[in-house]
Formats: C-alpha cells, structure tokens, sequence
C-alpha cells in the first residue's frame, strides 16, 4: 500500500473492532451497521468478497476479545443479526460465504476456552440465515441458494473444513430449522432443506459426515416423529373445536329467533349436551383456574410440561424413504453409505406403514414415552416409605442382632482359648466378616494347626 494514503473504511473499521478497549469495539460495530446500509443502498460499488473477509476477520477478533458469557452472547447475537442490513440477498449471501471461510481458516487457532463462543456464532449465524428466507416466504428458489452456499462452503470435500466445523454445522442445522421454521414449513418443504443431506450422504467418502447426516439428521427424524404425530392431532383436535365452537354459535342464534316452544326444546338439548360434556374427559386446566384436579392428574400435568418441547418439523416418511432409496441404489454408491442408509429407509418405511418405534398407538405415543419415567418416579418413593419404618426399628434390629452375635463370638473365644492359638487382630476388629464366612474361615484354621505345631 503506498505511504500516506488513507485506509479503506473496511481496514479501518476492522482495526477498530478487534481493539482492546470495549468501547472502541461497540462503537466500531455501530459504525460497521451503519456503512453496511449505507453502502447496500447504492445502485454501483457493492461489497466484493476481498472487503467482506476483511470485515469478518475484525468481527471475529472483536468476539475473541469480549470475556463474560453473557456478554459474549449478546455480542453474537449483534453480529449475526449485521445479515438484515443487507438489502438484496446477493450481499447476504456474500456476507455467510464470508463468514464460514473466516471460520474454517481461523479454526485452527482457537484455544479452548475461547470454542464454546464461536460455537455458539455458528448457531446465532445460520438462525438468522435461516431467518432470511423466512421473511421472503420461503420461497423454493431462495432455499436452494441458501442450501448451495451452506453445503459448499462446509461439506464440499474441496472446502478443507475441519471435522469440528463440520460436526457442530450438522448437528444444529435441524434443531436451528425447527426453531425458525416448524410452524410454517410443510412436509415438502422439509424434505427439499434435507435433500442436499441425503445427497451428501449417498457418495461421500468421509465417514464423520456419514455419521453425522444419519444420526443428527435422518435418525433424529426418526426419533421425534412420535411428537411430530402429536403435533399433527393437536392441531386437527383445535380445528375440529373451532368448527364444532362455530356451529354451536349458529345454532344458538337460531334458537333466539325461535318461539317460545322452541326455545324450551333448545334448553332441553343445551341440558342433554352439557352432560355429554360432563360425560367426555376434562382437558387440562389453564394456569390459575379455580378447580382443582386429582393429584394424579397434577403429577401427569407436571410431567407433560417438563417434557413440552414446541413444535416438531413434519415430515413424509415415504417419500424420505423413496428418495434415499433411490440415491442409494445407485452404482456409484460406496458400500458401506448404501448399509447405512437401507438401515434408515427401513425405519421411515415402518414409520410410513404406521408402526411407531415406541407406541403401537399414534395418539398416545408422547405420553407413551413418560410412562416410563412416570413409574420409576413411583418406585423410588415406594422405596422410600417401605425404608421409613425399617428406619424407626433400627435400634430393636441392631440390639437383636448384637444379642445374637455375643454367644458367637464368646464361643470362638472359648475355642480359641483351647487350641491355644490367637487369632490376627484384623480378624478381631471385623467379627462381621467371621459371621458371614464361617464357612470358608473354618478350613483355614485346620491349615494353620499343622505350620504352627512343626514349630
């Protein structure tokens, strides 16, 4: 660079950031916000990727300079949100590119204690990509971009990623996507983000991101479609409520322009569907209802909301399996990628068919799953009340016991005093060992007779 000219505004801002001072750092990441949307806004002189990189090596030593978690995560949550001063989604994509080759070249360097806050950037950076192409309505175009980028820049065997960039990518891509996105995706739109996964899957050579996609990715799919079912009903349950609510409200009109007669048959009918609402179970209570439930139903109420997990992606376990099969079979597939997957598709096809892994019952198969837990729970405090009162009595027991073991031990005294020998003093201090294995003790003192009389 020639002597006295000034630094471009994204060196300067880049030094500023990975300052020491964190006042020159939060008013550079201000400053960075700003001239981001300025500059965004011009028709010509859009960021190249040169800049971008230069931008994202100061925010990524701004955050290896911030101590304290919470500020560390308030810290990562500005950064990752700078995606939004983006306006066109050319510059957005530039600036994720930017970031995943920043941090597959700085890995290396990171120490220990500074990994959990670049792995929780990595996480805080895909919500909001994720983000992106919710506020433009998922549009399928919009998907497939995001997905190009992502699995170019991480799993494409030329992106030279390490192993750990690459397992924690994988396993919070799911979790990440139902967060942003399990109210309002459909089961195609799920099986398009998944896609490039199973495809990943079918031909690669490297056997962590084999592992990874089919256990983070596949079989977790698996494992949550008994929520994903109950998802599913609960949402058919308060349609179904909505329109028996709505029909009731017609009904009631018509009873009010009705005659007097007619209102006295309604009231009949009103009195008959009050007690089939007797009749039919309770649904839970709302917090701070006046009624109060068995105690019973309170403990199953607890556990139901420990165990709430929000909403779960939706998915056709078919057409997953459909697709895996397809990319399977081929030729070019490596043997052991073509196990792995049958191992899955056999699973989605069973799920397809309707068998659950964990319930034969679709409709109870969360709770079907905390029964478990329920009835350890229960033997635990039956263990406790039955040791309760054994408790109380352990001064009788302990006396007996001691009144039982006297005469013992004053017998083994006696005979002692006859054979003339004395016994070691560890044997002594334990009489309770001598009492359990009598048995075995016995012989051991005829073998010791014989070595101490040739002496």
């Amino acid at each position: 660079m020639v002597p006295g000219l000034p630094l471009p505004p994204e060196v300067q801002l880049a030094q500023r950031l990975a300052g020491n001072e964190q006042v020159t750092r939060d008013r550079a990441l201000r400053k960075l916000r700003k001239y981001i949307m300025t500059r965004s806004q011009r028709a010509t002189g859009a960021f190249n990727p040169e800049e971008m990189l230069k931008i994202w090596k100061g925010l990524f030593y701004c955050l290896w300079m911030q101590d304290k978690p919470l500020l560390q995560e308030e810290l990562g949550r500005t950064i990752s949100q700078l995606i939004h001063a983006f306006q066109t989604t050319e510059a957005q994509h530039l600036f994720l590119r930017a970031f995943w080759q920043t941090m597959i070249r700085e890995w290396v360097g990171i120490d220990l204690l500074r990994l959990d806050k670049f792995y929780l950037l990595m996480r805080l950076v895909l919500h909001e990509s994720l983000m992106t192409v919710k506020t433009r309505g998922w549009e399928e175009r919009q998907i497939e971009q995001l997905l190009e980028l992502l699995t170019t820049e991480v799993l494409h065997p030329d992106s030279q990623a390490p192993n750990g960039v690459k397992s924690h990518f994988l396993e919070i891509f799911l979790e990440e996507l139902t967060k942003v996105g399990a109210a309002e995706l459909t089961a195609d739109q799920n099986l398009q983000f998944i896609d490039p996964f199973c495809q990943i899957a079918a031909h690669t050579k490297d056997s962590l991101v084999l592992h990874k996609i089919t256990r983070c990715i596949l079989e977790t799919i698996v494992e949550q479609a008994p929520l994903a079912i109950e998802d599913l009903m609960d949402e058919l349950d308060t349609q179904s409520g909505e329109g028996e609510a709505s029909d009731g409200g017609e009904e009631s009109d018509g009873g009010e322009e009705s005659d007097g007669g007619e209102e006295s048959d309604g009231g009949e009918e009103s009195s008959e569907d009050d007690q089939d609402l007797q009749d039919t179970p309770p649904k839970r209570p709302h917090a701070g209802s006046v009624h109060r439930a068995e105690p019973e139903a309170d403990k199953e109420q607890v556990w139901d909301d420990e165990e709430n997990t929000g909403p779960v992606l939706q998915f056709d376990y078919e057409a997953i399996a459909n697709r895996l099969f397809t990319l399977a079979s081929r030729q070019s597939t490596p043997s052991q990628n073509r196990k792995r997957l049958y191992r899955v598709i056999q699973k989605l096809r069973v799920l397809a068919g309707g068998t659950f892994p964990d319930d034969d019952v679709p409709e109870k198969a969360y709770k079907k799953l905390l029964e478990g837990r329920r009835e350890r729970k229960k033997k635990r405090k039956n263990r406790l009340s039955t040791l309760q009162p054994q408790n109380e009595q352990g001064g009788s027991e302990a006396e007996a016991s001691s009144s039982d073991l006297s005469p013992g031990m004053k017998r083994s005294r006696k005979e002692d005093e006859n054979t003339g020998q004395r016994e070691p003093p560890v044997k002594k201090k334990k009489p309770g060992a001598r009492a359990k294995g009598a048995g075995v003790q016995q012989p051991a003192r005829k073998r010791k007779q014989p070595l101490q009389s040739e002496k």
